[in-house]
């Protein structure tokens, strides 16, 4: 049975800081005093019953507040959002307060059976899950209306009452990270574990799976160098390396489902039972009753919503694709001006003229991307989605479109219409290595540059010299409020799609893309791991049992490269040579073998099992005590 939330843990614990909550300069007594009492009063009186203290700075201010909770009450904590933890006969449950006594590395004096990440978790989820009772608008501030069940944390950011909320750096285990992270130049694994304690499982799933993808790349690179030195211009050579290519694309996708599975497992998130979505903070309509949980919410038609879709946003991703391929068409102008240039001049300059329009075509596309991304969120913010989940899909479908078109397009226009196999290499090699060079500087060097800058003057200016480590608190929360936000994984995997989409595609026309791709994996190793340590403030955990909508992007992707990689060998001078008589017959047959090796890939992806039989195994096994535990109950 659990613990009663009623009960309330009389000693006096140890403050631990691990959340800060920043105010708005100038925020109403009457407020703070509202909102820190709700987050200290019981759960029984609709509190958090965690522990908050204002952290005064020079000046006075007390716009920042500390927030912490007792041992006891992080264990009811995790209970409550549902936990999974190792139990001492090594199998995976989920936690509860009642049966601690059976799970591995548990002891009353034990502090470290959560980790940082999981108690930072759990406050940021007894906080977002403080609700309204009786009030009807933020206490101070009459225009931020309230209503029963409304979520108070929520209306507080939108009223632009409460700046930001944010986990508290570690600075000792960071400084131990680092040093097994990138602080060394090593072969081998990343510390993925710790990584997963310090920043939860999604960001510790992002760097298994780069790594991963990383590891999965080196046959592709090690195979392509030889084709590429030896078999230039022999493309019946490729026909080899191309298939090997459609069945390795399906193959590692495959894999990475087991090794997700095998590492979710071991973390637990796995067998984390889906929490109930509640609307997101941007979202608003007329107030009504959600028929499921019976709670008072916005409610906004979704007729009204698809016709925003439908009649806003679609006719204006059109509009960007239609601009993308007309900024495509000006590069292949300038392509044709450079080669001009070249064939009248026939200098070394004119040489490298030739690289020019691809170059800036390339910066091009990362500029319009980038354009095109915010476009993408406020379209998508507008269209008012109920929920993160629908918001977060319908972005991504967004963007991937766009980015799919606008980094590819040229290149289905150079294979499939222009049929220059010379022009293709050349286009895809400086769109592969140039867009590598942005994304390194843009995502990691700049913001790393400018985060130590900024470090800099805010630690002369409090004139303080110290180490990270010898921070006082002070200092270290004012230095981290300032720090840029970590928005999540999404241009990383982004990133990782895109160049999965140069090294699929066209492997049987360039296939040292695969080498280059390699190659920036490993610095994007080490410079992501600088970003998520120096750069950006710690974000909150989520944990999550696989990539999710990502997973069906790469295989979306790797059935295209099917189609264009036979297309490809199909039209080579060799292949056609062997039809003189009958095109029909060369299409016919390019079709039956583009068609069987899709039938091989979903075969593949059929035979191979998403778990492992001994993962499979312990969840049937689980399931079966559950329903067992129901019948006896």
């Amino acid at each position: 049975m659990a613990e009663s939330w009623s009960f309330l843990d009389t000693s006096e614990p140890k403050f631990r800081p691990l959340v800060v909550i920043e105010l708005a300069k100038g925020t109403k007594k009457e407020t703070v005093e509202w909102f820190t009492e709700r987050i200290v009063d019981k759960k029984s009186n609709g509190g958090a019953q965690l522990l908050v203290k204002p952290l005064v700075t020079e000046n006075g201010d007390e716009t920042i507040y500390l927030v912490g909770a007792s041992p006891f009450r992080l264990l009811l904590g995790a209970e409550t959002v549902g936990l999974v933890k190792e139990c001492n006969d090594n199998s995976m449950r989920t936690f509860t307060y009642s049966s601690r006594k059976t799970f591995k590395d548990f002891a009353d004096d034990n502090h470290n059976f959560l980790t940082m990440a999981e108690c930072q978790y759990i406050i940021k989820h007894e906080l977002e899950n403080l609700r309204a009772k009786d009030e009807k608008m933020i206490p101070g501030y009459p225009q931020a209306k309230l209503y029963p069940g409304k979520s108070i944390v929520r209306r507080l950011l939108t009223s632009g009452i409460l700046v930001q909320i944010f986990p508290l750096h570690d600075r000792e285990e960071l400084k131990k990270l680092r040093y097994t992270w990138y602080g060394r130049v090593k072969v081998g694994y990343q510390p993925l574990d710790e990584i997963r304690c310090y920043f939860g499982e999604t960001i510790a799933l992002y760097f298994g799976f780069l790594e991963y993808f990383t590891f999965a790349l080196m046959p592709m690179a090690v195979i392509g160098i030889p084709y590429y030195v030896f078999a230039w211009e022999d493309y019946d050579k490729y026909v080899m390396f191309a298939t090997f290519n459609l069945l390795w694309s399906t193959a590692i996708l495959e894999v990475w489902k087991r090794i997700c599975a095998i590492m979710t497992y071991h973390w637990g998130t796995l067998l984390m039972k889906r929490q109930f979505e509640e609307p997101r903070p941007g979202f608003h309509g007329v107030l009504g009753v959600n028929p499921v949980t019976g709670r008072e919410e916005p409610v906004y038609s979704s007729v009204k919503r698809q016709l925003r879709i439908y009649l806003v946003s679609l006719p204006f991703v059109c509009l960007c694709l239609y601009f993308s391929l007309y900024v495509m068409m000006i590069y292949f102008d300038l392509e044709q001006w450079a080669l001009d240039y070249h064939e009248e001049n026939g200098s070394n300059f004119s040489s490298v003229m030739l690289f020019v329009p691809s170059i800036i075509y390339a910066v091009v596309i990362e500029i319009m991307n980038r354009i095109y991304r915010y476009a993408a969120e406020f379209l998508t913010a507008w269209e008012n989605h109920r929920l993160e989940s629908s918001y977060q899909n319908h972005l991504i479908l967004k963007v991937l479109v766009f980015n799919f078109l606008n980094c590819f397009a040229s290149l289905f226009y150079i294979a499939f219409v222009l049929f220059d196999m010379k022009l293709l290499r050349q286009s895809l090699a400086t769109l592969l290595i140039t867009s590598q060079i942005l994304n390194q500087f843009a995502e990691s060097l700049l913001p790393y540059w400018l985060q130590k800058r900024h470090n800099k003057k805010m630690k002369k200016r409090m004139g303080s010299l110290k180490t990270d480590t010898e921070l006082s608190l002070v200092e270290q929360v004012n230095l981290e409020k300032e720090m840029g936000t970590y928005l999540g994984t999404f241009d990383d995997y982004l990133e990782l799609f895109l160049q999965f989409g140069y090294v699929s595609l066209f492997s049987c026309v360039y296939p040292l893309a695969a080498v280059f791709a390699v190659l920036n994996n490993i610095t994007e190793i080490y410079s992501d791991a600088l970003k998520m340590c120096r750069v950006y403030k710690r974000p909150f955990a989520e944990p999550t049992a696989n990539i999710g909508v990502w997973q069906l992007a790469f295989e979306t992707m790797s059935v295209i490269s099917v189609v264009t990689n036979c297309v490809l060998i199909g039209m080579s001078p060799q292949v056609n040579a062997l039809f003189p008589d009958s095109k029909m017959d060369l299409v016919l047959t390019v079709a039956l073998v583009e068609h069987l090796l899709l039938a091989v890939k979903f075969m593949m992806a059929f035979v191979i099992a998403d778990k492992p039989r001994d993962i499979q195994i312990k969840l049937a096994k689980l399931e079966f005590e559950s329903l067992e535990a129901l019948k006896q109950q």
